[in-house]
């Protein structure tokens, strides 16, 4: 099935699917216990030059604990999935051009730099306009196929999305005839992150995860990458995981480490549990307009910490935590 032809963006990632079986084999199976600290699983599973996968939405249900320990013990030249990424991506992009190395030195991008209505991230313009990051395109749905690609052990599959469009002349994509009916196809290669971090509502400490709501393209995510840190809002029995497996979105054998975060999506927002802190946010943007200030706003709210913790208590604690909170019980009513 000769390509016809071919975008001239990069591949960032290895789409074989007989190699990844290979990485996939070397996973244990038995039931381990595997909690831990966000800077434990940090420092063990993140490399430098690693693909790196995030999950959510938007600012909805993301790591931020993992981001923020990801540049704060600064690795670096990692590779990025660009997929519906908002806040995760602004985090990540403070990695750069900071006097701290460089953290992103790769990226996919679909959704990047903006964070939805809020605007556009001064910083992460900054730096994907400066040419430190090479950067190939492609739409949202086209990564979440790369995702479904890698998840169900194929190299590829077909689709319709980029066709004709400029997005595909900039991504790594290839056109195909079909060889049943010979229409035009994108071919999307497997993306298959060497690492993942997804938080989710709750957790077992062997890995077995509930997520409420949209799922987005996590599960595929969780499936397609070799090695992933969970954080979760709470830790559960593993008895509460049996009395209701059909709950079970995320098993504990795609899973390698465990880490409890409350309000783990903060300043996100996280589906039936809090909003997202829409100050807290723009102070970002505001602070990301000038290097020296946005250097002293990351020195206090993020190099300036121990972990994700002292990071609340910088934002309000507890009883900022619990206005979200409430905001977030009153607009599902």
């Amino acid at each position: 099935m000769p390509a016809i032809d071919a975008g001239h963006g990069e591949l960032f990632s290895d789409p074989s699917a007989n190699r990844l079986r290979q990485a996939f084999a070397n996973k244990p199976r038995a039931l381990t216990d595997k909690l831990t600290t966000v800077a434990d699983a940090v420092k063990r599973l993140v490399h430098d030059g690693d693909y790196l996968g995030i999950g959510g939405f938007g600012t909805n249900r993301i790591p931020t604990a993992v981001a923020h320990e990801i540049v704060r013990q600064q690795k670096q030249n990692l590779s990025f999935a660009g997929h519906t990424a908002t806040h995760d991506f602004q985090i990540l992009a403070a990695g750069n051009m900071l006097g701290r190395g460089r953290t992103l030195a790769n990226v996919d991008g679909a959704y990047i730099v903006g964070l939805e209505a809020r605007g556009l991230s001064p910083h992460a313009r900054r730096i994907i306009e400066s040419g430190d990051v090479r950067v190939s395109e492609w739409t949202n749905y086209a990564l979440a196929v790369r995702l479904q690609a890698a998840a169900m052990g194929v190299p590829f599959l077909p689709s319709r999305t980029m066709l004709g469009t400029d997005t595909f002349r900039y991504s790594g994509a290839k056109v195909i005839d079909c060889p049943f009916t010979g229409e035009r196809l994108v071919a999307l290669p497997a993306l298959s992150p060497d690492i993942a971090a997804i938080h989710v509502h709750e957790a077992d400490r062997f890995g077995n995860c509930r997520i409420s709501g949209t799922t987005v393209a996590d599960l595929e995510l969780a499936r397609a990458s070799k090695r992933l840190i969970i954080t979760c809002e709470r830790l559960i029995p593993h008895e509460e995981i049996r009395r209701d497996p059909s709950r079970t979105a995320i098993p504990f054998f795609c899973v390698d480490a465990v880490c409890e975060v409350p309000y783990g999506s903060y300043p996100g927002n996280m589906p039936g549990e809090y909003f997202s802190d829409e100050a807290h946010l723009r102070q970002w943007l505001d602070a990301e307009r000038d290097l020296n200030s946005f250097k002293a706003f990351l020195d206090h709210y993020l190099f300036g910490v121990a972990d994700f913790t002292e990071y609340l208590q910088r934002c309000g604690g507890l009883p900022r935590m619990q206005e979200l909170r409430r905001q977030e019980l009153l607009l599902d009513r």
